[in-house]
């Protein structure tokens, strides 16, 4: 009897083990992936249309991708580490199009966030193919395998003091105020848990942005944000 109690018992461990305990992982990574698209919307609109903000607007305007990360943290991976999730879109040259969001994590081990704050948004601007390329691996580093700058904000200041050479020009926003931050060595990567979940299989972001083998739906608020900040005049 105890023997037979003893198998039930596994079996039913097994089940939970392998079929509930996925699906609850999988519910999780496609309930946080739309929450983080939700999140990259309003950070992308807020950062446009802040008044202190004029240049990245007029930077904006050139863009051939972004990078919106909503909350970069202090230790979020690790003590003394900075790291956040973040999505990445970009216009299809031919079409002018925005493509659907690839997931990434952003991390570094000293970001040094120059307001103080332990958290902050951050919005990069990709300006160069090779730009968008780069993104397109699974690992990159910021400051070797592509350039980046820090974008100038500000009232008074000319977005053509900007380093227009760089790939990438990134800027932030902690406790409600507008600031450089530097990403020079900070480390972008694939989240190829978050792209299969939103997706519904398998995808790299090869697949998403340039073959644009997948689409969901729910993203196309956040495209049409950065369709409207690059269409207008």
């Amino acid at each position: 009897m105890c023997k037979r109690n003893c198998i039930l018992i596994f079996t039913l461990f097994l089940f939970f083990s392998i079929f509930l305990f996925p699906v609850k992982g999988l519910a999780n990574d496609i309930s946080e992936a739309r929450q983080l698209i939700d999140r990259a919307r309003i950070t992308l609109e807020s950062f446009y249309s802040a008044e202190e903000m004029n240049n990245f607007k007029v930077l904006a305007k050139k863009a051939k991708g972004f990078f919106i990360v909503p909350q970069m943290l202090k230790g979020a991976f690790f003590l003394g580490a900075s790291g956040g999730s973040g999505v990445f879109i970009a216009k299809d040259p031919k079409t002018g199009k925005f493509s659907y969001p690839a997931f990434y994590t952003l991390g570094e081990a000293s970001f040094g966030l120059q307001i103080g704050g332990e958290s902050a948004e951050i919005v990069m601007i990709v300006f160069t193919e090779k730009g968008v390329s780069a993104l397109l691996s699974s690992s990159v580093k910021l400051g070797a395998d592509v350039s980046v700058a820090i974008g100038p904000v500000g009232a008074g200041i000319d977005a053509s003091t900007a380093n227009l050479s760089a790939d990438i020009i990134s800027f932030s926003r902690t406790k409600g105020l507008y600031g450089g931050l530097s990403l020079e060595g900070a480390f972008v990567k694939t989240r190829s848990d978050w792209n299969k979940a939103y997706y519904g299989k398998e995808v790299t972001p090869m697949d998403i942005i340039i073959k644009n083998k997948v689409k969901n739906i729910h993203a196309n608020p956040l495209i049409e944000v950065a369709q409207k900040i690059t269409a207008e005049k």
